[in-house]
């Protein structure tokens, strides 16, 4: 007799939840948004949007709160991702935001426009009155978001407060807000970086080629490799060096370093993330290494 097995693997299960997410938001509010990055995070959160809505195409648009310090390769995927998609993406510009007045740009060695990120992301909700926006942040990537909610609401300043956090029993999540208010949305919540990668080497996802092992001149700062470019800026006491690295994560140039990696393939990176006792965020992001009360700070701010 022919057995049939209907075990349900811990992908099918993280992904089952994820689409269910994004279905509820389609049905309960009138204006969502997905922050799309061209990152290995906002690539699964918008493979998972293809298949709740499949042979629909995506019901709301992609966003991109842009630094104009992203490496060329990730923007050159995201727009090609998009046009392939024939999704309508809106690129919010840090930039504009700075010859607007509305944000003052860092200066001096460590200058950064990760921060100003919020105000350019707030101001691009209000504009295009947005009430729910996808966001692909993980509860494994440090404590500050461990304690976030999948629906998280945000108030009409755009600010996180835990006191106003809405209880979430089982699958059960309030999507009721004023106007001005929003609720920023994480399907990946439960999932891990493993998760994320065993999820790209099962689906087949294409993701940009930093993510692989590559050669690239880059220097030590704080126990972190950044890479040489013209908004990086390096002492004279930082010499440049040539490794073969791969990036964990993306995001700003300045403040996104790489890993020594020889990890050229998925399974290969797989291999290497199963083993290693270091977050992603702690070994390549040197704005987040910060204190868990920064952190929440930053979220209050309206960012996360």
């Amino acid at each position: 007799m022919l057995q049939r097995d209907y075990t349900t693997s811990q992908l099918d299960v993280l992904e089952a939840e994820a689409i269910h997410i994004m279905r509820e938001v389609a049905a309960e509010f009138e204006r969502p948004c997905l922050l799309f990055s061209g990152g290995k995070d906002s690539i699964v959160m918008l493979r998972i949007a293809e298949k709740a809505f499949w042979p629909a195409p995506i019901p709301f648009p992609l966003m991109h709160v842009d630094t104009g310090h992203n490496f060329d390769e990730v923007i050159e995927f995201r727009d090609r991702r998009v046009q392939e998609l024939g999704a309508r993406l809106i690129v919010a510009s840090v930039q504009a935001s700075i010859d607007a007045g509305r944000v003052v740009e860092d200066t001096g060695r460590r200058a950064s426009r990760n921060r100003l990120q919020t105000t350019t992301l707030l101001d691009a909700i209000e504009d295009h009155e947005f009430d729910a926006v996808f966001g692909g942040a993980r509860r494994d990537e440090e404590k500050a978001r461990a304690k976030e909610r999948v629906f998280s609401f945000r108030d009409d300043f755009g600010q996180w407060d835990p006191k106003n956090q809405r209880p979430e029993l089982w699958n059960l999540y309030n999507a009721r807000i004023r106007k001005g208010e929003h609720i920023r949305v994480f399907p990946l919540s439960n999932w891990t970086e493993l998760d994320v990668w065993d999820y790209i080497r099962r689906e087949g996802i294409e993701i940009p080629s930093i993510y692989f092992a590559h050669t690239r001149k880059v220097f030590e700062r704080d126990g972190m490799l950044l890479p040489d470019a013209d908004v990086v800026h390096r002492g004279d006491d930082e010499p440049l060096i040539e490794a073969v690295v791969r990036y964990r994560t993306v995001g700003d140039m300045t403040c996104t370093g790489a890993v020594q990696s020889t990890a050229a393939t998925v399974e290969e990176i797989i291999e290497e993330i199963a083993a290693t006792r270091i977050t992603e965020r702690g070994a390549t992001r040197a704005d987040d290494r910060a204190s868990e009360a920064a952190m929440e700070d930053r979220k209050r701010e309206g960012y996360f």
